[in-house]
C-alpha cells in the first residue's frame, strides 16, 4: 500500500508499504481522509519531535513512521476478538496510545501516560495512507448521517469540546477566544453548541475571522487593529471564560485580562517557548487558568467523540465549514507547502489517500 513516511525534516516520501497482518483486537481501515494537523506541521518544518528518533516504548519503531492521526475512513477488516465494528463500518480515529500499566494510567489518566504516543506519530501506520491498523476502541463508530470523509475533522473537534470539559464553561457565559486556527474554530463552534451567550475572537488573519463568524462567534477582533482586551471590556465587565488557542505571550496575556473577576482562562495552544505573566491578575481578581491536554484518550475521549460525532449529525456541530482544500496523497508536500505559508488562507487541508 502507499504511505507517506517522515524520513526528517521536511522529508516526507509517499513510498510502497508492506501491509501487515492485524492482530485479534484490532480493524483495518481503508482511509478516506486524514486531514494536515499544527503538530504535523511543526513536525514537518522544525522536526523531529515527537516522532521518535530511539525505539518508541509502546511501539519500539523510530523514523521513518508513517504520519496523519485525524483519520476518518472505512473499516475493511477486523480481528476474532473485535465486538461492536464490523466492515463496512465508517469510524474515526482518536489517536492516543497508552501503556495501560504506568501510575498515570492506573489513575485513568490516560491521556498522561508517562509512555504515551499518538497514531501517526509513534510508529505503527498512520492516516496519511491507503490503511491504517488500530485497536478496536480506537476506531469511533459514525452515525449513519455522518460520511467517512468527516471522521477526520472528529478529533479536532474533540480537541475543542474537551477544552470546553476542562474549563468552566457553562451555558449562558460569554467567551472569549483568542486564536481562530482550526483548533480554535472547533473552540468557537463547540461554545456556540454549548450555549454561549457571546463570543468574542481575536485573529490577525480576515480570512479566519470570516470563518470564525461563520462558525458561531458574535465579534472578531484583529489584534492588529485594535486592543482585544480595550474592545472585550468596552462592552462587557469581561468574559466569564477565555480560551487561548494561539500559543503565544500576547495571547495567554490578552486571555487573562479580557476575563472577569472570578473569570477562568484554559490554555489548549502549545507553546513553542516560555510565556511570562503577571501574577496578580490571577491573585487580585480571583482567576483561574489552567490547561487542557490537546488529545485525550481512554474512556472519557470516547464518550467526546461520540458526543461530537452526534452533533455533525444533528447539525449542532459543522465540520466541513473548516474544509478549505483536499489534495491526493501524492501531492502531501504541497498540502504541508500551503499551510506553512505567511499569508496562509487554508484552515483544513484533507488528504484524500
Amino acid at each position: 500500500m502507499r504511505a507517506a513516511r517522515y524520513h526528517g525534516n521536511s522529508d516526507v516520501r509517499v513510498e510502497e508499504v508492506a501491509s501487515r497482518s492485524i492482530k485479534p483486537d484490532e480493524v483495518r481501515i481503508d482511509v478516506e481522509a486524514c486531514g494536515i494537523c499544527g503538530s504535523d506541521l511543526k513536525e514537518y518544518a522544525d522536526g523531529p519531535g515527537a516522532i521518535p528518533t530511539e525505539p518508541h516504548p509502546l511501539t519500539g519503531e523510530t523514523l521513518p513512521v508513517t504520519m496523519g492521526h485525524e483519520v476518518g475512513g472505512t473499516v475493511i477488516d477486523v480481528g476474532r476478538e473485535v465486538e461492536g465494528v464490523q466492515p463496512g463500518t465508517n469510524v474515526a480515529v482518536s489517536p492516543v496510545m497508552w501503556c495501560g500499566e504506568c501510575r498515570l494510567c492506573e489513575a485513568g489518566n490516560y491521556h498522561l501516560c508517562e509512555n504515551k504516543g499518538w497514531v501517526g506519530f509513534s510508529g505503527d501506520g498512520g492516516g496519511f495512507a491507503d490503511e491504517v491498523i488500530v485497536t478496536q476502541e480506537k476506531a469511533i463508530p459514525l452515525p449513519e448521517g455522518v460520511p467517512a470523509e468527516m471522521g477526520a475533522l472528529a478529533e479536532p473537534f474533540t480537541v475543542g469540546l474537551h477544552a470546553l470539559h476542562r474549563s468552566a464553561f457553562t451555558s449562558g457565559d460569554v467567551a472569549a477566544v483568542f486564536g481562530c486556527g482550526p483548533i480554535g474554530l472547533t473552540v468557537i463552534q463547540n461554545l456556540r453548541a454549548g450555549g454561549a451567550q457571546r463570543i468574542y475572537a481575536s485573529e490577525p488573519q480576515e480570512s479566519r475571522r470570516e470563518v470564525a463568524k461563520a462558525c458561531g462567534a458574535d465579534v472578531t477582533i484583529d489584534p492588529f487593529d485594535e486592543d482585544p482586551v480595550d474592545r472585550i471590556l468596552s462592552a462587557t465587565d469581561g468574559v466569564d471564560v477565555a480560551f487561548e488557542v494561539a500559543g503565544t505571550e500576547p495571547t495567554l496575556n490578552q486571555a487573562v485580562d479580557s476575563t472577569k473577576p472570578t473569570g477562568d482562562v484554559t490554555v489548549v495552544g502549545l507553546f513553542e517557548e516560555a510565556a511570562a505573566i503577571d501574577p496578580g491578575q490571577l491573585v487580585t481578581g480571583e482567576r483561574t487558568i489552567r490547561g487542557t491536554a490537546s488529545r485525550l484518550s481512554g474512556p472519557r475521549s470516547f464518550e467526546e467523540f461520540d458526543a461530537v460525532v452526534s452533533q455533525f449529525e444533528n447539525g449542532r456541530l459543522d465540520p466541513a465549514s473548516l474544509v478549505t482544500s483536499r489534495m491526493a496523497l501524492e501531492e502531501i508536500d504541497e498540502g504541508f507547502g500551503k499551510l506553512l505559508q505567511d499569508d496562509v488562507t487554508e484552515i483544513k487541508v484533507l488528504i484524500k489517500p
